[in-house]
């Protein structure tokens, strides 16, 4: 599980954040978006050493970065900005990797941070990397576009269920499974609207196939998640912590946040003449 975790986490760092980032189309982002392999790459390293404080001193250069990110997010606030369900979903986007660069930290040096397993703490990071910062950040995209009421709860309901998720950590697993049924319910309607976003007319195939995919993924993913928290809950039988990563993570980091963020680039990037040829 440890190598399958890490490879997870790699592609968080290196792929989803600094194209999410782009994906956002702030300016303010742009320098800390071309500093970001500088954080990334002592990050990745510190994954596969040993735990101790060499590996902790570098998974603390990724946690500077994240620190620097999240503190947009505040700034944004207090100037009145984003305060519309796509701007809640986006600032939360902006916080969550340093929740899982927190969690980095202290598995890396070996110390069970609030009382949390060192397991546990491993599974933090990819969690805040795809449950956190590319769920929030695709919920606020698909709520600009489509701003109804389904968009609304999409970009209100993923960031609630991430705290939800968060708390339930300390208060106990029924909060867990609250938090985890608010995410789910989030989740799954950003699936549809990504659904009915890949059926809109002069949409190019390619663009086409990664929306189906995202959406496809989320459904089967956001049911294992479910059922482990109904598990962990009730005490009835539920995935293991190793199946979750093989399925439900690895799931959400291809088929969800990768599948996604690259369909939305094409989104962005391809003129409606090159969406027709493509």
């Amino acid at each position: 599980m440890t190598v399958l975790v890490n490879v997870i986490v790699m592609a968080g760092m290196f792929l989803v954040v600094p194209a999410g980032l782009r994906l956002t189309g702030l300016a303010e982002l742009d320098r800390i978006r071309r500093l970001w392999p500088l954080f990334a790459a002592p990050g990745t390293v510190a994954l596969w050493l040993p735990r101790g404080p060499t590996a902790a001193a570098l998974a603390l250069c990724y946690a500077l970065g994240t620190v620097l990110l999240a503190l947009h997010a505040p700034r944004r606030a207090l100037r009145g900005r984003d305060r519309s369900p796509a701007g809640i979903a986006l600032l939360t986007a902006l916080v969550t990797p340093a929740v899982a660069a927190l969690a980095l930290v202290a598995e890396r040096r070996g110390h069970e941070l609030f009382g949390f397993g060192l397991e546990i703490l491993a599974l933090t990071v990819p969690h805040f990397h795809f449950a956190g910062f590319a769920a929030a950040l695709v919920a606020g995209l698909v709520c600009r576009v489509d701003d109804g009421p389904a968009g609304r709860f999409a970009a209100l309901s993923v960031p609630l269920g991430t705290l939800l998720v968060l708390v339930g950590y300390f208060i106990g697993d029924w909060a867990e499974l609250a938090g985890a049924a608010v995410l789910t319910a989030g989740m799954w309607t950003v699936g549809l609207l990504t659904w009915r976003l890949g059926q809109a007319a002069g949409r190019d195939r390619t663009t086409r196939l990664l929306l189906f995919t995202s959406a496809a993924v989320l459904v089967a993913s956001m049911l294992l998640a479910l059922s482990w928290a109904v598990g962990e809950a009730t005490g009835l039988p539920h995935p293991t912590l190793t199946w979750m990563a093989a399925t439900h993570g690895l799931g959400n980091a291809l088929g969800f946040a990768l599948c996604s963020l690259l369909a939305w680039h094409r989104i962005r990037t391809l003129r409606p003449s090159e969406s027709r040829t493509a």
